[in-house]
């Protein structure tokens, strides 16, 4: 089958294996898949991953054992655990120490014809979200892990750090659940586009409030050091970025400020699907291009691209 593989570098094979679906796994055919900070890190060696990558997908289901799942839409948790541990046992797959990630830890990923997940994982999309859509659900997942974690209230100034991928998707769930976010960032013409879809937004530099919240989605080491420069006293951030490179930080404000930090991660794809159905968010207008998986080299490139926001691949 046609996919991207990292080994060393990024390169597009056209011969790479099908996968085998094990026992109580099944195969499914990518619709599309979107390319997120993660993969253009993996890219550049992080994680030290050799494999097809690429964790955010909606697809058909191709090949299963489960008369439920057989020919359906789907979209995927990317977290394949073992179901015994303790973490399992209490709930939290996410956190198994024996799980395998989709495209990121021991398991080819989205950006392929085919990939394979357990049944668990696999989650029908329903009709009145469009493929274009779907595809935002893994990212968007985690945006809404935030109202698990965190007590948010009406009356809270909240500021999003970061006006890439994840900062827009954050910001918008938040608006779409209620809040009043303003994402703070570097990129005029880009902020200009978050206003359109009636968000605000504001330039870093101008930026000389304190926030209740901030949400630290700049990808980068240093952004906790913004955000604790802009967090209140008892304020709280919510780390969003995993960033490959660490930087030294002062720690001393956290303590004197009695900050509290939550890191955040993967979430529930419930949630989001809940609300793409609900129509409470359109991620859409982040589009910025769809590329066949032969491309896959110039896609990367439009993805790494600061004016864009969400670059796809078609690869079936």
């Amino acid at each position: 089958m046609n996919a991207l593989v990292v080994d060393r570098s990024l390169e597009f094979r056209a011969d790479h294996p099908v996968p085998a679906a094990a026992p109580g796994e099944s195969i499914v055919r990518v619709s599309l898949a979107g390319i997120c900070g993660t993969d253009l890190e993996i890219a550049r060696g992080y994680m030290a991953y050799r494999g097809v990558p690429g964790h955010e997908f909606v697809g058909r289901v191709a090949e299963t054992a489960n008369a439920a799942l057989r020919g359906r839409r789907v979209v995927g948790e990317i977290n394949a655990a073992c179901g015994r541990c303790a973490s399992c046992v209490a709930g939290l797959g996410r956190h198994c120490a024996a799980r395998t990630v989709l495209g990121i830890l021991g398991r080819d990923g989205a950006f392929a014809q085919y990939l394979r997940l357990p049944d668990e994982n696999l989650i029908p999309v329903p009709d009145s979200v469009p493929d274009d859509a779907a595809v935002f659900v893994e990212p968007l997942a985690a945006a809404y892990e935030i109202f698990e974690q965190v007590h948010l209230s009406r009356n809270h100034r909240i500021a999003v750090l970061g006006d890439g991928r994840l900062g827009a998707l954050v910001a918008l769930a938040l608006k779409g659940e209620q809040y009043q976010p303003i994402v703070v960032g570097h990129h005029a013409e880009k902020l200009s586009r978050l206003a359109d879809l009636g968000l605000a937004t504001a330039i870093d530099a101008t930026i000389g409030d304190r926030f209740d919240v901030v949400v630290d989605c700049t990808g980068h080491g240093a952004g906790l050091a913004r955000a604790i420069a802009m967090v209140k006293p008892r304020g709280t951030i919510i780390l969003k970025s995993t960033a490959a490179q660490g930087v030294a930080i002062n720690l001393a404000p956290v303590v004197v400020n009695e900050i509290t930090v939550v890191g955040s991660r993967c979430g529930r794809f419930g949630p989001a699907l809940d609300a793409l159905a609900a129509k409470k968010i359109d991620p859409r207008p982040l589009l910025d291009g769809t590329f066949a998986l032969k491309d896959g080299i110039a896609a990367f490139a439009a993805a790494e691209n600061p004016a864009n926001f969400k670059i796809l691949l078609k690869p079936s």
